[in-house]
């Protein structure tokens, strides 16, 4: 059911008050302007979450990715957690995982055509790129929910049916980085990672329960798992490739680093007798213990094995080293997708192509914008330039 995978820590309420003050306090100097946010000529969209773990950011972005790029010039842009560089960095076929983050590497591995950067100052981000491609259509802000220095047209919040924010609390108690009032900045609110089997009421509670406001609009997405795809292809595979429907005398281990691999496990163990997870921390640099322990205990379990990992956790084994053959020859990755549960992906996708067509900077309504464009991440962007998707 929702929210099965929330743990309140009550011993550490009274932390939780003390931390959404300190929150509270921030977002009331954004609203009444002590802290500045700025907009841009060019459609912007954010998609991210309010609380601290994977709500499925990732797959939702290469979504949008995957919808504008055969229709726009399409750039995301990512912080680059966990990154070995600092700044502006737009990457290209020679950037490594480790100057760019795991999840851009991801993206620009499966979109070489869109422009991937990372800044963690947003606002210099959007501006590089904006200078460094005049035709540059839309940009996408990955994790950028609380990042209010940039205001976007349409801003994007992820909620994990298994987290639903109406039943967590704050940090660290709860999970969530800030009160759930926060959910009314978003234009659209995206319950993630549903069931497949969801009932008719289920979806009527879970809508009530939201309590959204007319301008806000709730959808629906499930993840879908796609074919097994060897990390190794060269390794020398034996045998025929796994399948997901058909691996009933298959032992396999789950091999994952991110935030949230309950949700994994849990449908991949319908499908596997034999599942055995073996789980590090969110974006773990896989170290030589680590890389001996996973050589290990896959060389102790029985035959026929196998190993299934996640796209992001193959951007970061993809370069160690240490692997043993074994490893490599039966070490596969999982491809991950979402799809919009109740027929709503045709009206979401309408709005998304909508809002970035009629606010495209070559459009008539921008060119006819009476504005002077600001340099500075301090301007408060309030003049007529700029574009927001609730007044479109």
């Amino acid at each position: 059911m929702e929210g099965d995978f929330i743990k309140i820590s009550k011993w550490l309420l009274p932390l939780s008050w003390a931390y959404g003050f300190g929150v509270k306090l921030r977002n009331t100097m954004f609203d009444i302007g002590i802290l500045k946010t700025h907009a841009f000529d060019i459609p912007v969209i954010s998609v991210g979450n309010i609380t601290v773990g994977g709500t499925g950011k990732t797959p939702h972005v290469e979504y949008l990715a995957q919808l504008l790029r055969g229709k726009f010039r399409v750039a995301v842009l990512s912080r680059g957690y966990k990154r070995k560089s600092k700044g502006f960095i737009k990457a290209d076929a020679t950037t490594t995982m480790q100057e760019i983050g795991d999840e851009p590497f991801q993206m620009k591995q499966k979109f070489p055509d869109v422009t991937i950067a990372v800044d963690k100052n947003r606002c210099h981000g959007i501006e590089q790129l904006t200078e460094q491609d005049q035709r540059l259509e839309v940009v996408l802000l990955d994790d950028a929910f609380q990042h209010r220095y940039v205001k976007p047209g349409i801003n994007i919040l992820l909620v994990d049916y298994h987290r639903l924010i109406i039943y967590d609390t704050l940090l660290p108690a709860g999970r969530m980085r800030e009160p759930i009032k926060g959910k009314n900045r978003a234009d659209i609110v995206i319950v993630t990672k549903c069931p497949k089997d969801l009932k008719p009421m289920d979806f009527r509670v879970i809508t009530r329960a939201m309590d959204l406001y007319p301008y806000q609009q709730l959808y629906f997405t499930t993840l879908e798992y796609a074919e097994l795809k060897p990390l190794f292809p060269k390794a020398g595979h034996v045998g025929p490739r796994p399948q997901l429907t058909a691996m009933g005398d298959t032992h396999t281990m789950l091999l994952t680093g991110i935030a949230s691999p309950k949700q994994l496990e849990h449908d991949l163990s319908s499908q596997i007798p034999h599942l055995s997870p073996l789980i590090f921390g969110d974006h773990h640099q896989f170290k030589a213990k680590d890389i001996q322990l996973i050589n290990d205990t896959f060389a102790s379990m029985k035959s026929p094995k196998c190993i299934i990992t996640t796209e992001k956790d193959a951007t970061r084994l993809q370069g160690v080293e240490g692997l043993s053959d074994e490893v490599r020859q039966n070490l596969y990755v999982l491809p991950v997708r979402i799809t919009f549960m109740l027929e709503q992906e045709e009206m979401f996708n309408n709005h998304i192509i909508g809002y970035v067509r009629k606010n495209s900077r070559n459009s008539i309504l921008v060119k006819n914008k009476d504005v002077n464009k600001s340099n500075d991440c301090n301007n408060t962007g309030d003049g007529s330039r700029t574009i927001s998707f609730r007044n479109n």
